[in-house]
This record gives C-alpha cells, sequence and structure tokens, in this order.
C-alpha cells in the first residue's frame, strides 16, 4: 500500500476529527520510526505521551505476547493477577492506598470527579458538589471531563454542558475567589499538558492542598500526562510535595495500549463502592501486564536518566540560540518551547514532521514528549533536524 492509497481509505472510511499530518508510520524501534516508504523519522511525540518505552521494546512485547497466550480478558467479576500486582506496584510506590482502572485519561478523570461528589455526598449531602478547576487546564473530551476543561473553545457547539464546575486562573488570589460551601473539590494538572505546558507554581500548590484539608474539600490532581514517569518521577506530585486525595494516570501506564485510572489515598479508599463504578474492559489482564512491566523498568534509577535527558535536550535547544525559539519550560520529558517570529508554533511543527522529525503543539508552544527511553544518539539526531529547518 502506498501513502496516498491509506491517506485515501482513511479520508473515505474515517471520521475526519483530527488534522493529521503529511506522515505515515509503519513501524518503529525506541525513538525511531520509519514510513511505509521507508523514511525515517525521530519521534519526540510518544503518541502524545503514551509509548514509555518507545516502539516495539522487546520486554513490552514479551510481557503483552505472554499473558496474550494465557488471557485476554474475563471481565471484573473474577479474579485475575495482572490487575491487583498492578495495584499493588502503584501504591507502594507511591504512598496512596488503593487504585481503580479503567482505559483512558478522560474516563479517569470521570471516576474521580464521580469520587469527589460521593465523598461529599455521603459525608454532607446535596449542595456540596461543585468543583474547580483552572483556566488553560483540559481534563478530556467526555461531557463531564470537556466541562471541567478550562478552556471555553473546546466548550463550543457542546451545550448544555454539566453543572457544578467553576474556573479560576493558577493564582491564589483567584482560586480564593471561586471557593464556597457548594466546594468539593480542586482539580489541577501540575503542568498543564494541552493548555501549552505550564508547571504550576510549587507553592499555589502546596497552599491549595492546605486550603483543601482545612475545608475538607479533595485535592484532586490530573496525572493522565505527567503520570508514569514523565516528569522525572513516578508522579509529579511527588515532586510537589503534597499528597493528594486522588490522582488520575493514564497515556504512559501500559507504553501503547489502552489504560487510565485513578489512585485513592485511605481517606478515599472506600467511597466507590460494588454498583458505583465500572469499566468493563479496566484492568485488562494483557494492558495490566503491559503495564507491570512498564513499572519494572521505570525505578529510581531510571527516574535519574528521565530527568538528565530533559536537561540534555532543554540545553541542546536553548544552545541552537534560534531567533526563532525562546525559553523551554517544563520538568523532565515534557518539555515546551517557546515559538516566536513569523512561523507559529504549528507550522514549525508541519516544517519539522517533513524534514524527518516529529514534535506536538500546545497552546503557543511546541511540546516535547519523547520516549523515557529515547537515546543521546535519538536526542542528537532530533537537534540536528531542529536546527537545519530553522536555518
Amino acid at each position: 500500500m502506498t501513502f496516498e492509497e491509506l491517506k485515501e481509505m482513511d479520508q473515505t472510511y474515517v471520521m475526519q476529527t483530527y488534522n493529521r499530518f503529511p506522515v505515515d508510520i509503519d513501524h518503529g524501534k525506541n525513538a525511531t520510526l520509519y514510513s511505509l516508504s521507508g523514511k525515517e523519522y525521530i519521534d519526540f511525540t510518544s503518541g502524545i505521551g503514551v509509548c514509555s518505552l518507545g516502539c516495539a521494546d522487546p520486554r513490552w512485547v514479551q510481557a503483552i505476547t505472554d499473558q496474550a497466550g494465557k488471557l485476554g480478558h474475563i471481565s471484573n467479576l473474577y479474579y485475575t493477577q495482572p490487575g491487583p500486582k498492578l495495584a499493588k506496584a502503584l501504591c507502594q510506590r507511591t504512598g496512596m492506598a488503593c487504585a481503580f482502572f479503567g482505559n483512558s485519561g478522560a474516563e479517569a478523570n470521570e471516576a474521580m470527579i464521580k469520587l469527589a461528589r460521593k465523598y461529599s455526598f455521603d459525608k454532607y449531602g446535596k449542595g456540596r458538589s461543585t468543583i474547580i478547576t483552572l483556566n488553560h487546564s483540559f481534563h478530556g473530551r467526555t461531557i463531564t471531563t470537556l466541562t471541567a476543561t478550562g478552556q471555553p473553545a473546546y466548550h463550543n457547539y457542546f451545550f448544555p454542558l454539566n453543572e457544578a464546575f467553576r474556573y479560576a486562573d493558577p493564582t491564589w488570589e483567584s482560586i480564593l475567589e471561586q471557593t464556597g460551601d457548594d466546594v468539593c473539590g480542586i482539580m489541577m494538572e501540575l503542568i498543564q499538558g494541552e493548555g501549552g505546558v505550564n508547571p504550576l507554581d510549587k507553592e499555589l500548590v502546596q497552599k491549595v492542598a492546605q486550603l483543601c484539608q482545612e475545608k475538607d474539600w479533595l485535592l484532586l490532581i490530573d496525572e493522565v500526562q505527567t503520570g508514569v514517569g514523565r516528569t522525572g518521577s513516578l508522579f509529579a506530585f511527588q515532586q510537589y510535595g503534597i499528597q493528594p486525595d486522588v490522582s488520575t494516570f493514564a497515556k504512559g501506564i501500559a507504553g501503547g495500549l489502552p489504560m487510565g485510572g485513578i489512585l485513592a489515598n485511605e481517606t478515599c479508599a472506600k467511597v466507590l463502592t460494588a454498583g458505583t463504578h465500572g469499566s468493563t474492559f479496566g484492568a485488562n489482564p494483557i494492558a495490566a501486564a503491559a503495564a507491570c512491566t512498564i513499572l519494572d523498568i521505570l525505578d529510581d534509577q531510571m527516574m535519574e536518566e528521565v530527568k538528565a535527558k530533559g536537561q540534555y535536550l532543554r540545553g541542546g535547544i536553548l544552545a541552537l540560540n534560534s531567533p526563532c525559539l525562546g525559553n523551554v519550560v517544563g520538568m523532565g520529558l515534557m518539555l515546551g518551547v517557546d515559538v516566536k517570529g513569523e512561523r507559529t508554533n504549528k507550522e514549525l511543527a508541519s516544517l519539522l514532521a517533513e524534514n524527518g522529525l516529529l514534535v506536538l503543539t500546545a497552546g503557543p508552544r511546541l511540546r516535547l514528549l519523547p520516549p523515557l527511553t529515547i537515546t543521546k544518539e535519538e536526542m542528537d539526531k532530533g537537534l540536528a533536524i531542529l536546527k537545519q529547518t530553522l536555518a
């Protein structure tokens, strides 16, 4: 099949909900990908933060193959081994008490919202269900998580939206303005991904955590994009000096298979009871087996390597000293690069793809989310393409 045949098939039979780059990917190894025609690309996207171990990691492939040969799916009416093993590993490494597994980031955030409202309802009754979120946030594309998203552009066409969300700027004063007796929780991304790779101020996050504790509101941390080693710790909240009541995860947890979920502390561990929440494919044995392998690989040494790689990539970009690029923000291998000059970030991303480097955009910035296993050689190749393109 040629690229043109593939493109025609896609445009004929697939809903056109994505502005795709004129690029096809057929196969790859780690952070190096190849098209049908054999063109090479360096991947600074990892499937939007999903492919933690890059492409075709043999350890990940083996875990999936072994589990697929035993049991692909059964249902949550019965016990299987991979899910509880994964839950234990996540809890032991985060200090949380228990986990719930679903299929995606949006589903994870839906579960967190439901838990927060039920916690408040069980304890205080009706009338205490509002959740404060932040402007420029992104929490998903279901109606509820879309409503939680603090970007009006995403709300258009889908009215009426759900009730009981209020939005604040990421400042202490703005958050206080949105508080009230109807609040049950505050929901935040510690680094706003889709909103532009905007890291929140550590002192602000700690003040919000203290406020939630004083008011008996739940501190809800969306780590769909920042979790699973992306920022140089298993979860970003571990670098912010806080312990959430509930945290979500998805994207990188199963390294390329659909999986998401929530972690809850002791206070919230028993809020969701039999019949109040569920997921047909949640804790799917194949996805859970893949995720167990991901966690085995992302040990403390690997987390230090992620931090070092992030510093190397940041330094390489700044060393270009290009008038087209500005500051580099972010943590670990979640980086945002300011774009200056006549080219927009989307135009620059298109030019880079033409030249063999895949990057993302977020807000006005370029967004870089390479595989956590990216090598120095692959980073250098990507930086060389960036330099060539900017020239």
